[in-house]
Parts: C-alpha cells; structure tokens; sequence
C-alpha cells in the first residue's frame, strides 16, 4: 500500500527519487508540495484506491503514513 502511495507522490511532483520518501514524510514540509499538489495527490490517491477522501480528512494528514492509513481503514 505504502509503494503504491509512494509512486502517486513521486509521479506527481516529478521526483528523482522515490528513496527520500517515507512514511513520515511531510507532502508540505519535506517534499515542498503546495496545496495544488497535494489536491491533485489526493485525486490520484482516490482513482487508485477508488475511495473517496474528504476535504476535512485530508487536512488533517501530518505525512504520508496517515494517508496510508486512511485507505487502510477506508478500503
């Protein structure tokens, strides 16, 4: 679950490296994703998983562990 979730981050924001990303990464801090990246993480999260993440929910992701976590329990 965690790869798959890498690999929408890494080919949304045109990353080199998938290796700098971990579970306690930070879209905002670490990766310096704005908030148009991390809207369109999330609709590419939702087409992969076919869940749907409300606006409320993923305000609240500190990192990428709690988007996994989310789908986990959502799934």
């Amino acid at each position: 679950m965690f790869e798959k979730v890498r690999d929408i981050i890494v080919d949304q924001l045109g990353l080199d490296n998938g290796d700098e990303v971990t579970p306690t990464t930070s879209l905002i801090n670490d990766l310096e994703a704005d908030s148009l990246d991390a809207v369109e993480i999330m609709m590419a999260v939702e087409d992969e998983f076919d869940i749907e993440v409300p606006d409320e929910e993923a305000e609240k992701f500190q990192n990428i562990g709690d988007i996994v976590k989310f789908i986990e329990a959502n799934k």
